[in-house]
């Protein structure tokens, strides 16, 4: 098995990411493997306690370990396709990537039974063809990379901030400003490592996030968020931190429902960029999801 550490698994000790990323093994497990050298980092024997750093590529022959990710005849929204890659829109409750816990009924599985080998594999097999991620119950456009040459050239335009990603998202509360820029450092939570949180003290790395405001309603905001950065619970983290969670996200403290759906009322509806290898120009625009519009709906009859 290779994983490929991102932006948000640095300082973290090798032991300490394996066991959360192995459910089945304790981390004295883990750690012993590490010490018999069944666990590589960027093809070298390392120790527990090194901490990873993004862009290290992690190989694990623990025994047990090896997992087949199946192809899955699930349904798939091609937004658009071409030889180098494709644009998809993932629907809300459908995890982007398989994890040791859950092998099946994620986009990638999906995936598969389309596009078979025909997706790159630079950041191992549990992400063939995944460039970036949505959270389970975030809804909306991902971008897929057919070959690693076109995965490559996406990362890099990513990096760059030339690719241009825009959430729609309910939040709690009347935000009276039209437009206003969330600029705060992310990084893991100590307490509640599923979380993330705004760093302290320069914990943290960059995050920005542009909000504007589309309607107003009587306790609750409908708004476009533009990543400028692109941090794991990025929109999530920001909009709680400013006292308006995102509609129905439990996990950042919006508290009791008043009208019921799945998690997080948000969906990335708007992608920009420039086609791999070509001087043309994409954008694609989705409609709100479901989820979005039975909240609004909600919201325009109180």
């Amino acid at each position: 098995m290779k994983i490929v550490i991102d932006d948000l698994c640095e300082e973290k000790r090798l032991d300490s990411y394996l066991a959360d990323y192995l459910k089945d093994f304790s981390r004295s497990k883990i750690s012993n493997e590490i010490k018999k050298g069944f666990v590589l980092v960027n093809s070298k024997e390392t120790k527990p306690s090194y901490t990873i750093k993004s862009g290290d590529i992690i190989e694990i022959n623990i025994q047990d370990t090896v997992l087949k990710i199946e192809p899955e005849n699930l349904p798939l929204d091609i937004i658009y396709e071409d030889e180098n890659m494709a644009v998809i829109n993932k629907p809300s409750g459908m995890l982007t990537h398989p994890t040791t816990v859950e092998t099946s009924g994620t986009l990638v599985n999906a995936l598969l039974y389309k596009f078979g080998e025909n997706l790159s594999d630079i950041n191992g097999e549990f992400r063939r063809g995944i460039i970036h991620r949505l959270d389970r119950n975030t809804s909306g456009l991902l971008m897929i990379a057919k070959n690693n040459r076109a995965h490559e050239y996406l990362v890099e335009k990513m990096k760059n901030h030339e690719i241009s990603k825009k959430y729609l998202a309910v939040v709690k509360g009347v935000i009276d400003e039209d437009e206003f820029v969330i600029n705060k450092p992310i990084s893991r939570n100590p307490k509640h490592p599923e979380k993330m949180c705004i760093g302290v003290n320069g914990e943290g790395k960059e995050s920005i996030s542009e909000v504007k405001v589309l309607k107003r309603f009587k306790d609750s905001t409908l708004i476009e968020v533009h990543l400028v950065t692109g941090r794991t619970h990025q929109i999530r983290v920001h909009l709680s931190s400013i006292g308006h969670p995102v509609y129905n996200d439990t996990l950042y403290g919006f508290g009791k429902m008043k009208i019921k759906t799945e998690e997080q009322v948000l969906e990335s509806y708007k992608l920009s960029f420039q086609k791999p290898f070509s001087e043309e120009f994409l954008s694609f625009e989705i409609e709100p999801d479901e989820k979005i519009k039975k909240v609004l709906a909600f919201l325009d009859n109180i």
